[in-house]
Protein backbone atom coordinates (compact mmCIF):
# COMPACT_ATOMS: atom_id res chain seq x y z
CA UNK A 1 0.00 0.00 0.00
CA UNK A 2 1.31 3.35 -1.11
CA UNK A 3 1.84 5.88 1.61
CA UNK A 4 0.54 9.44 1.30
CA UNK A 5 3.34 11.84 1.69
CA UNK A 6 3.02 15.40 2.87
CA UNK A 7 3.99 16.55 -0.62
CA UNK A 8 1.17 14.54 -2.21
CA UNK A 9 -1.38 15.97 0.19
CA UNK A 10 -0.32 19.52 -0.52
CA UNK A 11 -0.39 18.93 -4.28
CA UNK A 12 -3.98 17.52 -4.14
CA UNK A 13 -5.18 20.44 -2.06
CA UNK A 14 -3.69 22.89 -4.52
CA UNK A 15 -5.44 21.22 -7.46
CA UNK A 16 -8.77 21.25 -5.63
CA UNK A 17 -8.45 24.96 -4.86
CA UNK A 18 -7.54 25.71 -8.46
CA UNK A 19 -10.55 23.91 -9.91
CA UNK A 20 -12.94 25.69 -7.52
CA UNK A 21 -12.14 29.11 -9.02
CA UNK A 22 -12.43 28.11 -12.67
CA UNK A 23 -15.19 30.08 -14.57
CA UNK A 24 -18.59 28.38 -15.01
CA UNK A 25 -19.17 27.15 -18.51
CA UNK A 26 -21.53 29.26 -20.78
CA UNK A 27 -25.29 28.54 -20.85
CA UNK A 28 -26.85 26.25 -23.41
CA UNK A 29 -27.18 28.29 -26.70
CA UNK A 30 -30.55 26.74 -27.50
CA UNK A 31 -31.99 27.65 -24.12
CA UNK A 32 -30.65 31.19 -24.44
CA UNK A 33 -32.22 31.53 -27.92
CA UNK A 34 -35.57 30.22 -26.67
CA UNK A 35 -35.52 32.75 -23.82
CA UNK A 36 -34.79 35.57 -26.26
CA UNK A 37 -37.69 34.51 -28.49
CA UNK A 38 -40.01 34.42 -25.48
CA UNK A 39 -38.93 37.94 -24.50
CA UNK A 40 -39.62 39.21 -28.05
CA UNK A 41 -43.07 37.61 -28.08
CA UNK A 42 -43.88 39.13 -24.71
CA UNK A 43 -42.75 42.53 -25.90
CA UNK A 44 -44.92 42.19 -29.00
CA UNK A 45 -47.91 41.16 -26.87
CA UNK A 46 -47.36 44.15 -24.56
CA UNK A 47 -47.16 46.49 -27.54
CA UNK A 48 -50.35 45.02 -29.01
CA UNK A 49 -52.17 45.44 -25.70
CA UNK A 50 -50.97 49.03 -25.43
CA UNK A 51 -52.16 49.72 -28.98
CA UNK A 52 -55.57 48.25 -28.13
CA UNK A 53 -55.78 50.47 -25.05
CA UNK A 54 -55.00 53.52 -27.17
CA UNK A 55 -57.70 52.57 -29.68
CA UNK A 56 -60.22 52.05 -26.87
CA UNK A 57 -59.34 55.43 -25.39
CA UNK A 58 -59.78 57.11 -28.77
CA UNK A 59 -63.12 55.35 -29.30
CA UNK A 60 -64.33 56.44 -25.87
CA UNK A 61 -63.24 60.03 -26.54
CA UNK A 62 -65.00 59.98 -29.91
CA UNK A 63 -68.18 58.62 -28.33
CA UNK A 64 -68.03 61.24 -25.58
CA UNK A 65 -67.61 63.99 -28.16
CA UNK A 66 -70.53 62.59 -30.15
CA UNK A 67 -72.73 62.49 -27.05
CA UNK A 68 -71.73 66.07 -26.20
CA UNK A 69 -72.82 67.21 -29.65
CA UNK A 70 -76.07 65.28 -29.28
CA UNK A 71 -76.70 66.90 -25.91
CA UNK A 72 -76.06 70.35 -27.41
CA UNK A 73 -78.45 69.55 -30.26
CA UNK A 74 -81.15 68.43 -27.81
CA UNK A 75 -80.77 71.66 -25.85
CA UNK A 76 -81.03 73.66 -29.07
CA UNK A 77 -84.20 71.83 -30.09
CA UNK A 78 -85.70 72.22 -26.61
CA UNK A 79 -85.03 75.96 -26.68
CA UNK A 80 -86.66 76.25 -30.12
CA UNK A 81 -89.69 74.29 -28.89
CA UNK A 82 -90.08 76.53 -25.84
CA UNK A 83 -89.83 79.69 -27.93
CA UNK A 84 -92.29 78.36 -30.52
CA UNK A 85 -94.95 77.49 -27.96
CA UNK A 86 -94.59 80.89 -26.29
CA UNK A 87 -94.88 82.56 -29.69
CA UNK A 88 -98.03 80.57 -30.53
CA UNK A 89 -99.81 81.50 -27.30
CA UNK A 90 -98.84 85.13 -27.79
CA UNK A 91 -99.86 85.36 -31.45
CA UNK A 92 -102.93 83.14 -31.10
CA UNK A 93 -104.23 83.22 -27.48
CA UNK A 94 -107.21 81.08 -28.49
CA UNK A 95 -104.83 78.19 -29.20
CA UNK A 96 -104.47 77.66 -25.44
CA UNK A 97 -107.88 76.02 -25.41
CA UNK A 98 -106.69 73.46 -27.96
CA UNK A 99 -103.42 73.04 -26.08
CA UNK A 100 -105.24 72.29 -22.84
CA UNK A 101 -107.36 69.67 -24.60
CA UNK A 102 -104.43 68.03 -26.40
CA UNK A 103 -102.57 64.91 -25.31
CA UNK A 104 -99.26 66.20 -26.62
CA UNK A 105 -97.59 68.48 -29.10
CA UNK A 106 -94.64 68.61 -31.46
CA UNK A 107 -92.52 71.46 -32.78
CA UNK A 108 -90.34 71.32 -35.89
CA UNK A 109 -88.06 73.96 -37.28
CA UNK A 110 -85.87 74.37 -40.35
CA UNK A 111 -83.77 77.05 -38.67
CA UNK A 112 -80.06 76.73 -39.48
CA UNK A 113 -80.91 74.10 -42.08
CA UNK A 114 -79.50 74.76 -45.54
CA UNK A 115 -81.96 73.78 -48.25
CA UNK A 116 -80.76 71.88 -51.27
CA UNK A 117 -82.35 72.13 -54.70
CA UNK A 118 -84.33 68.94 -54.20
CA UNK A 119 -85.69 69.72 -50.77
CA UNK A 120 -84.89 70.41 -47.17
CA UNK A 121 -85.23 69.19 -43.64
CA UNK A 122 -85.13 70.05 -39.99
CA UNK A 123 -85.38 68.77 -36.46
CA UNK A 124 -88.00 68.78 -33.77
CA UNK A 125 -89.34 67.26 -30.61
CA UNK A 126 -92.66 65.69 -29.60
CA UNK A 127 -93.74 66.25 -26.00
CA UNK A 128 -96.22 64.14 -24.06
CA UNK A 129 -98.11 66.52 -21.77
CA UNK A 130 -98.85 64.10 -18.95
CA UNK A 131 -95.35 62.74 -18.40
CA UNK A 132 -93.31 65.44 -20.08
CA UNK A 133 -91.45 62.73 -22.02
CA UNK A 134 -89.64 64.05 -25.07
CA UNK A 135 -89.06 62.23 -28.33
CA UNK A 136 -86.65 63.89 -30.74
CA UNK A 137 -87.53 63.61 -34.40
CA UNK A 138 -86.40 64.46 -37.91
CA UNK A 139 -88.31 66.29 -40.60
CA UNK A 140 -87.67 65.95 -44.31
CA UNK A 141 -89.28 67.33 -47.42
CA UNK A 142 -88.78 66.40 -51.05
CA UNK A 143 -88.97 69.86 -52.52
CA UNK A 144 -92.49 70.89 -51.57
CA UNK A 145 -94.24 71.98 -48.41
CA UNK A 146 -93.15 73.96 -45.38
CA UNK A 147 -92.58 77.15 -47.33
CA UNK A 148 -89.55 75.88 -49.17
CA UNK A 149 -86.95 78.60 -49.48
CA UNK A 150 -88.04 80.47 -46.37
CA UNK A 151 -85.24 81.45 -44.02
CA UNK A 152 -87.40 80.73 -41.01
CA UNK A 153 -90.09 78.13 -40.73
CA UNK A 154 -91.59 76.57 -37.63
CA UNK A 155 -94.41 74.04 -37.51
CA UNK A 156 -96.42 73.35 -34.34
CA UNK A 157 -98.63 70.29 -34.06
CA UNK A 158 -101.21 69.64 -31.33
CA UNK A 159 -102.43 66.05 -30.92
CA UNK A 160 -105.95 65.55 -29.65
CA UNK A 161 -105.63 61.96 -28.41
CA UNK A 162 -103.00 59.52 -27.20
CA UNK A 163 -103.66 57.34 -30.25
CA UNK A 164 -102.95 60.22 -32.63
CA UNK A 165 -99.82 61.17 -30.71
CA UNK A 166 -98.49 57.61 -30.49
CA UNK A 167 -99.11 56.92 -34.14
CA UNK A 168 -97.16 60.02 -35.10
CA UNK A 169 -94.25 59.39 -32.72
CA UNK A 170 -93.90 55.62 -32.93
CA UNK A 171 -94.65 55.04 -36.60
CA UNK A 172 -93.69 58.37 -38.12
CA UNK A 173 -95.85 60.22 -40.57
CA UNK A 174 -95.85 61.45 -44.13
CA UNK A 175 -98.22 64.29 -44.96
CA UNK A 176 -99.81 63.76 -48.36
CA UNK A 177 -102.50 66.43 -48.14
CA UNK A 178 -102.62 70.10 -47.28
CA UNK A 179 -103.58 71.08 -43.75
CA UNK A 180 -104.77 74.49 -42.63
CA UNK A 181 -103.58 76.48 -39.68
CA UNK A 182 -105.41 79.61 -38.66
CA UNK A 183 -104.05 83.11 -38.76
CA UNK A 184 -106.13 86.25 -38.76
CA UNK A 185 -109.90 86.48 -38.90
CA UNK A 186 -110.22 84.29 -41.99
CA UNK A 187 -108.63 81.32 -40.28
CA UNK A 188 -110.20 81.65 -36.87
CA UNK A 189 -112.73 78.87 -37.42
CA UNK A 190 -110.06 76.49 -38.75
CA UNK A 191 -108.14 76.68 -35.49
CA UNK A 192 -111.15 76.08 -33.26
CA UNK A 193 -111.11 72.30 -33.69
CA UNK A 194 -108.83 69.37 -34.39
CA UNK A 195 -108.77 67.80 -37.83
CA UNK A 196 -108.01 64.08 -37.96
CA UNK A 197 -106.76 64.34 -34.40
CA UNK A 198 -104.33 67.17 -35.15
CA UNK A 199 -104.22 70.97 -35.16
CA UNK A 200 -101.41 72.65 -37.10
CA UNK A 201 -99.83 76.09 -36.88
CA UNK A 202 -97.04 77.34 -39.12
CA UNK A 203 -94.78 80.33 -38.56
CA UNK A 204 -92.58 81.86 -41.25
CA UNK A 205 -90.42 84.96 -41.18
CA UNK A 206 -93.66 86.90 -41.86
CA UNK A 207 -95.42 85.48 -38.80
CA UNK A 208 -98.28 83.03 -38.35
CA UNK A 209 -99.30 81.68 -41.76
CA UNK A 210 -102.91 81.49 -42.91
CA UNK A 211 -102.36 77.98 -44.24
CA UNK A 212 -99.81 75.32 -43.45
CA UNK A 213 -98.80 73.35 -46.51
CA UNK A 214 -96.96 70.29 -45.23
CA UNK A 215 -97.66 68.01 -48.18
CA UNK A 216 -94.74 65.76 -49.05
CA UNK A 217 -93.17 66.16 -45.62
CA UNK A 218 -92.01 63.17 -43.58
CA UNK A 219 -91.46 62.88 -39.84
CA UNK A 220 -89.59 60.11 -38.04
CA UNK A 221 -87.67 59.42 -34.84
CA UNK A 222 -84.09 60.60 -34.48
CA UNK A 223 -82.36 57.49 -33.13
CA UNK A 224 -79.14 59.32 -32.32
CA UNK A 225 -80.80 61.95 -30.14
CA UNK A 226 -83.09 59.47 -28.38
CA UNK A 227 -80.33 57.18 -27.13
Amino acid sequence: MKRLTLSTIFTGAALLAATSILPVSAEDPQAKHAEAEANVKQAQADAKAADANVKDAKAEAKEAKKELKADEKRKEIDAAEKDAMAMLLKERPSSKELYDKSYGHAVFSNLKIAFMVSGGGGSGVAVEHGSGQRTYMNMGTGGVGLGLGAKKNTLIMLFQTEAAYRKFVDKGWQADTQASAAAGTAGADAASAFKDGMALFQFTEKGLAATADISGTKYWKNDELNR
